[in-house]
């Protein structure tokens, strides 16, 4: 059973690289997330069980920080991993303003009419193919630009580039998050207390687990898979 898990892990691991737009890590490689922060540098501008979520697709906010974007959706405050989730709670339909992204230079959240980005560097992408950073000054974004390439803009633009590429790149992400969905059924059969709880999004499927305990010491990637599968149940 141990070394069934194990392939699973490895597995899925590669698919989720994959679908987060990550370097796939071969034998003798460290693999390093550019994205990610300690949970103690997090800004964590939501509230609830789930606050640690992205409540769109899941993802654990403190692993994508710095692409994370935040913004009232219907006047509550949510957190999103990227600038492609915050597309998605656009069009649907709800009233979105407060928008805020990270600034990569400070780590805190600033608004976005104050923020510069640099779209299409050579570090990794969050939920999308082309990388969207952004920084608090236009100074910041070029220096990181200069070193790492990429085109600077202001969000209106790297907004519209991201509503352009959404629908394309959902359909990517739908394709890949089924694979997921399928190792999240056999990770959860082989690690987790039965589940009778139905869940309106991944993110408040893993808080659950979290919350109770339900999956053992589960967490990261195969974590993740496990709450897209019970989110779909």
């Amino acid at each position: 059973m141990k070394k069934f898990f194990l392939f699973l892990v490895v597995l899925f691991s590669f698919v989720f690289a994959q679908m987060q737009g990550m370097p796939v890590m071969q034998k003798g490689m460290k693999m390093h997330n550019f994205r990610a922060v300690p949970m103690e540098e997090a800004q964590i501008l939501q509230d609830g069980k789930a606050k640690m979520f992205c409540p769109k697709c899941g993802m654990t906010l403190p692993m994508f920080y710095r692409t994370n974007h935040a913004a009232k959706v219907d006047g509550k405050m949510q957190q999103f991993c990227s600038i492609h989730c915050l597309v998605e709670a656009m069009n649907s339909g709800a009233k979105v303003s407060d928008i805020q992204v990270v600034d990569n230079s400070t780590l805190k959240f600033i608004p976005v009419s104050k923020a510069w980005y640099v779209v299409g560097s050579n570090k990794p992408a969050t939920m999308s193919q082309v990388s969207k950073y952004a920084f608090g000054t236009k100074e910041a974004a070029q220096n990181f630009a200069k070193e790492n390439g990429g085109k600077v803009m202001k969000f209106d633009d790297a907004l519209a580039i991201a509503k352009k590429a959404f629908a394309k790149e959902q359909k990517m992400i739908g394709m890949k998050q089924h694979k997921m969905v399928q190792m999240g059924e056999k990770i959860y059969k082989a690690k987790c207390k039965a589940i009778s709880e139905k869940f309106k999004s991944a993110a408040e499927a893993k808080a659950y687990i979290k919350a109770n305990n339900s999956c053992g010491d589960l967490k990261g990637k195969p974590l993740q898979a496990v709450g897209l599968y019970l989110s779909g149940k």
